[in-house]
């Protein structure tokens, strides 16, 4: 098999990782090395089902000891398999640089012979462009759970950014899907390296040339839609993530269906790109915006709502919350307000210390009007003509969706979305339900 087939193989392999994201550290090049990492400096495209890329995404191998059933590399599917040489792979990265296909590499696997021997073949593979080809470009690296922690502490001193992949946020969706893994298996791994990294800080602080382990951190990803986990159950173990791992990223991957089996969706079904997505805006909710996931969702609600955004549909339960004053509520709650992100809060604070702030200014700044002139009062007084009611604020989100699927074509979408949100989260809302 001659390379290019190798390359479309393990190209075509590595395509449902999500787990692609610029570097997040600052190491520039340096005389007699090619590349550089600095923050922005992974070029960005979209793939065909909008995910983000920059990277060359492939495997080392697709050929794999485990028969994960939502894999489409699992050893029972009859697939072609390839393999590639370290020195093929590190050749093949180092020639996509020099054409400016690519500035960066994202390197898994699967599981050859055993975790150790795969780990010793991708670390060989980092080594070869780190400490031969001098490349000093950015390199994500997947650490292989089940190997041993010194190789996996090798790969991490080669790599900018590690990942371990929980798949299902449940040890009873990966003994019935995945059945060779273990959640001990994987969290072993992921507290492994948020040690060294801790360690790593600590003597940074004291010593000045400490080898650097994994700058960019490490992140994970979960599989969304090919188990009946709820939201409920992904956000609490992400937000759980967070606090005991100081992940990066948590990735969600809406489920794409891969082979015909009774334990997971239909072939027919769609992937649940809407949920990946309102999965992703509360993740964001728990990293910069001070929620936590119990008050995103709780016991009674497991699911976050198809049709708002997790935060309006916060505030929305919370109307007795608001509406808040803008020039002396606290940064805790100006970030509650929808249509209020993190950069406009720092602006509205630092503003308002020189003079009161109207809804003119507040618009300069970058506030979202159209979605939070229902949540706030300027100088006392709400937005001229606007009603700040449950009733009239469900209703005028309620027109906004609508006029953005009018403007992307969805009319048939638009039609069943209105008179599902108005015959039943209006009456639920105004009678305290929702």
């Amino acid at each position: 098999m001659d390379l290019f087939d190798k390359l479309t193989i393990l190209a075509d392999s590595a395509k449902y990782d999500a787990a692609c994201t610029s570097s997040g550290i600052d190491r520039g090049s340096s005389p007699g090395k090619i590349g550089n990492a600095v923050a922005c400096g992974i070029c960005h495209s979209f793939a065909a089902d909008g995910r983000c890329i920059s990277l060359l995404k492939v495997l080392l191998s697709n050929s794999c000891m485990y028969d994960c059933q939502y894999c489409v590399n699992r050893r029972s599917n009859d697939t072609p398999r390839a393999t590639f040489t370290p020195r093929e792979l590190a050749d093949l990265t180092m020639q996509f640089y020099r054409r400016n296909y690519i500035e960066g590499l994202f390197l898994s696997s699967g599981i050859l012979k055993n975790p150790d021997y795969t780990c010793e073949k991708m670390i060989e593979t980092l080594r070869i462009l780190r400490e031969e080809y001098g490349f000093a470009g950015y390199i994500h690296a997947k650490a292989i759970p089940g190997a041993d922690s010194a190789l996996i502490l090798r790969l991490g001193q080669l790599a900018d950014r590690m990942s371990v992949n929980i798949e299902l946020p449940s040890q009873k969706s990966l003994a019935l899907l995945a059945p060779d893994k273990s959640k001990t298996a994987i969290l072993r791994p992921m507290g492994l390296i948020t040690g060294k990294i801790q360690q790593t800080q600590t003597e940074m602080v004291r010593y000045r040339h400490v080898p650097r382990f994994a700058p960019a951190g490490q992140s994970t990803q979960m599989i969304v839609g090919a188990t009946a986990d709820t939201d409920y159950r992904i956000l609490t173990l992400s937000e759980a993530l967070y606090k005991k791992y100081g992940l990066r990223r948590v990735f969600y991957s809406a489920y794409v269906p891969v082979s015909d089996n009774p334990l997971l969706p239909a072939l027919q079904t769609k992937p649940p790109l809407l949920r990946e997505h309102r999965l992703y805006q509360a993740d964001w909710l728990l990293r910069y915006y001070g929620f936590s996931a119990r008050e995103i969702l709780d016991e009674e609600h497991q699911s976050l709502h198809p049709y708002l955004d997790p935060k309006c549909n916060w505030a929305i339960n919370h109307m007795d919350l608001f509406p808040v004053e803008v020039n002396r509520a606290s940064r805790e709650m100006l970030l509650r307000v929808p249509g209020i992100g993190v950069n406009s809060v720092n602006r509205i604070l630092a503003a308002r210390r020189h003079s009161a702030l109207d809804f003119a200014a507040l618009k300069k700044i970058g506030v979202v009007l159209k979605r939070a002139q229902y949540f706030i009062l300027c100088r006392g007084k709400a937005a001229e003509g606007v009603s700040i009611t449950p009733d009239s604020v469900l209703r005028a989100l309620v027109s906004e969706r609508s006029r953005q699927m009018a403007f992307s074509g969805q009319y048939e979408q638009m039609s069943l979305w209105q008179e599902q949100i108005t015959r039943e989260d209006v009456v639920q809302c105004l009678s305290g339900q929702i």
